[in-house]
């Protein structure tokens, strides 16, 4: 019987190669974690400018982000606190209350380079579009000129735009979308900083509505960022309760319009003089509310020589000029409010008529047992 018989040099042998074997691997894997740190330690470090405008989001520490703005010129006022140049703001008012006149009067003020009386200008004379689409040039000229005679006198610098009835819409294009193509074209070719809108209703159909609101909002925070503007929106609101001061709620397609908005005012008639104006903030970016409900600028209309404007009186409470609800008027609101109900109109039909808020009217009908839950 053959015996099986090892030679023990042969397992010393054996082992040494595998100690060698394992040693080999580990200094090889050893080598390459080595090889990979220097390679992470060649790599640039992370920089921020370099970076900024990759992606979607913009990545800075805080400090940067300040000392970048510290190198940028500070916004300056183009009327008084209630517009600042790099915003885009909007005015809105009822009909018939100097929306257009007020605009007009701030456009002149920038084109010149003069303050208007009672209210501060900090930008420089440049150049402002306005674009028109509220009055005729025949209404314009009656407005400042003297029985269409002794024009005012504007700058070079106030640019008045208006449509051209004549002009071809391309085919397969909406009226929007051209006018949204030629107002920019606008801004191309005058170079312009300084746009005044009269009036938002011109630029999208159903504006009141948040879909309709959107797009054009949208669309004129791009044209700002693109061109570095400032931008005045005019706009009316619905019939409102002049019982209740003026809020964000008073302008159409208010949750909309005033979020994509970075200011806000508001022009308000007084109740207890209806020659008188009043000017009040809604919504502020820079600084605090200085035109709040306590300290509004109040004004008049007048017509001095060839100029229609607004003319500084003084500053008071919003509350002045609101209209004083006497116990028949309440009843008779109530009276109005439960009738339009039981013709069928809707809580969003009878505010809209009444001027109250949906939640106002839906109390006065419940109160009185019409709304069915």
């Amino acid at each position: 019987m053959r015996k099986n018989s090892k030679n023990p040099h042969n397992k010393k042998q054996s082992s040494e190669d595998h100690d060698a074997s394992d040693e080999e691997i580990f200094k090889n894997l050893g080598n390459r974690i080595k090889a990979h740190f220097e390679e992470i330690l060649q790599q640039p470090e992370f920089s921020e400018e370099e970076d900024e405008n990759t992606g979607l989001l913009i990545i800075k520490s805080a400090n940067s982000w300040i000392e970048l703005a510290a190198n940028q010129p500070n916004p300056e006022m183009l009327f008084d606190e209630f517009w600042f140049e790099g915003e885009l703001c909007i005015l809105f008012a009822d009909t018939n209350l100097g929306k257009s006149i007020l605009a007009v009067q701030i456009g002149n003020s920038i084109s010149k380079g003069e303050a208007i009386e009672g209210f501060r200008l900090e930008a420089k004379k440049q150049m402002m579009l306005y674009f028109d689409f509220e009055l005729s040039a025949k209404q314009f000229q009656n407005r400042y000129s003297i029985d269409y005679q002794n024009p005012y006198p504007f700058d070079d610098n106030f640019k008045r735009i208006e449509l051209n009835p004549d002009a071809i819409i391309p085919d397969k294009m909406s009226f929007e979308e051209f006018l949204s193509k030629e107002l920019e074209k606008s801004i191309i070719e005058t170079n312009a900083k300084v746009l005044i809108v009269d009036n938002l209703t011109y630029l999208k159909i159903e504006t009141e509505k948040a879909g309709g609101a959107l797009p054009l909002m949208q669309h004129l925070k791009a044209l700002k960022s693109k061109y570095d503007l400032s931008l005045l929106v005019l706009a009316h609101t619905p019939k409102r309760d002049v019982t209740k001061p003026i809020s964000n709620n008073d302008l159409l397609g208010s949750k909309t319009l005033i979020s994509l908005t970075d200011s806000s005012f508001a022009i308000g008639e007084s109740q207890r003089d209806k020659g008188l104006r009043y000017l009040k903030q809604i919504k502020v970016r820079y600084n605090e509310f200085t035109y709040d409900a306590e300290n509004v600028a109040i004004c008049q209309i007048r017509k001095a020589d060839n100029f229609l404007q607004f003319e500084w009186l003084d500053t008071g409470s919003e509350r002045e000029h609101l209209k004083q609800v006497e116990e028949k008027d309440r009843d008779k609101r109530v009276m109005e409010i439960l009738e339009l109900k039981k013709q069928g109109f809707s809580i969003i039909q009878i505010a809209q008529t009444t001027g109250l808020s949906e939640s106002g009217v839906r109390k006065i009908i419940k109160k009185n047992n019409l709304l069915k839950e």
